[in-house]
C-alpha cells in the first residue's frame, strides 16, 4: 500500500545533522507538511537554522510536547544509547521508530526505547538530492502500515531496498553508507593523478569531477551492467586498456575496494557492539 507523505505525521527528527537534515529536505520536497515536522537538537547548526528558516520549522532544543508518530534517530551511534534514554516521553503506544545509526541493531533499540516498533536504516548521504539508497530491516513489532509508512519517508531519499537478515544492514553500512565518501576520494586521487601529469589544479579538478558526475548519469541512463560499459570505454591496445591493465592487475581496485568495504563492515559491527 502506497502512503503519501502528507498524510503521515507529525514526524519527530532527533538530530539535524547532514544525514537527518538530507533526509528532512527530501520528505518537504516529497509533500510532508512543514508543521507535521519537528527538528530536535540540543546544537543545530547553520543549515538546521537555515532549513527552519525557509520552512517556518520548529526546532527544539530537547523532545517533548507532543508523542510524534513517527521517531526519527539521526544520532551518531557513540551518542544513541543517552539520546534513547530522554525519549520516553515522547513515545505513545502507536509511535514508529526509524533509526539512521550505523550499527545499532533491532535489539539494542528495542531496549533503549523500550518498545519494539523499530525499523533500523542505513541511507547514504546522496539522499539530500534525491539519489540516495537505503536499506532497511523492520522490527518484530512494525507492522504492515508501519512498514509502508517507513517507506515512504525513505524512499523519498531514493530507492529503498528491505532486508530480512539484520546482519546484512553491516555489508549495506560498508558499501552504500559509506560509498559516497570512497567516490568522492576517487575524484580527490584522479584529481591528484592529473596534477601530476602536468594539468593545473583547476583544470585537473574539473576533469576528475566532470568524469565521475558524467560516468555517474551515464549508469543511471544506460541499465546495461557496468562491466558493459566499461567495456564500451576501452578499444583494444588503447589508452584505457594501459589504465585499466594497472586497476585491474594484482593488488589492484577489486582487492583495494573489498579491504576497504571489509574494514568499514568490520566498524559498523564495532559499534554495534560498543
Amino acid at each position: 500500500m502506497s502512503v503519501a507523505l502528507r498524510n503521515i505525521g507529525p514526524v519527530m527528527l532527533v538530530g539535524a545533522g547532514k544525514m537527518g537534515l538530507a533526509l528532512a529536505r527530501g520528505w518537504l520536497d516529497a509533500g510532508l507538511p512543514p508543521n507535521n515536522l519537528l527538528l530536535v537538537d540540543p546544537n543545530p547548526g547553520d543549515e538546521a537554522r537555515e532549513l527552519a528558516e525557509d520552512y517556518d520549522l520548529t526546532i527544539s532544543a530537547e523532545a517533548a510536547g507532543l508523542q510524534p508518530n513517527v521517531l526519527v534517530l539521526a544520532v551518531k551511534p557513540q551518542i544513541i544509547d543517552a539520546v534513547m534514554g530522554e525519549l520516553a516521553p515522547v513515545i505513545g503506544p502507536k509511535t514508529l521508530a526509524i533509526s539512521i545509526a550505523a550499527g545499532i541493531d533491532i535489539a539494542r533499540l528495542s531496549r533503549g526505547l523500550d518498545m519494539d516498533r523499530v525499523v533500523r536504516t542505513m541511507p547514504n548521504t546522496p539522499a539530500q538530492i534525491g539519489k540516495g539508497i537505503t536499506g532497511a530491516v523492520a522490527g518484530p513489532g512494525v507492522s504492515a502500515e508501519g512498514r509502508d509508512v517507513a517507506e515512504a519517508l525513505l524512499r523519498a531519499a531514493g530507492p529503498v531496498v528491505w532486508f530480512d537478515d539484520e546482519a546484512q544492514l553491516d555489508a549495506v553500512t560498508a558499501v552504500s553508507g559509506s560509498g559516497p565518501a570512497y567516490v568522492f576520494h576517487l575524484v580527490e586521487a584522479l584529481t591528484e593523478a592529473g596534477k601530476r601529469q602536468g594539468l593545473s589544479d583547476a583544470v585537473a579538478e574539473q576533469l576528475a569531477r566532470q568524469t565521475v558526475i558524467g560516468s555517474a548519469a551515464l549508469l543511471e541512463a544506460d541499465p546495461a551492467p557496468a562491466s558493459v560499459l566499461r567495456q564500451n570505454v576501452t578499444s583494444p591496445n588503447g589508452t584505457t586498456a594501459a589504465g585499466l591493465s594497472v586497476l585491474m592487475g594484482e593488488n589492484g581496485l577489486t582487492d583495494l575496494v573489498d579491504r576497504t568495504v571489509t574494514a568499514a563492515r568490520k566498524r559498523s559491527e564495532e559499534l554495534g557492539r560498543a
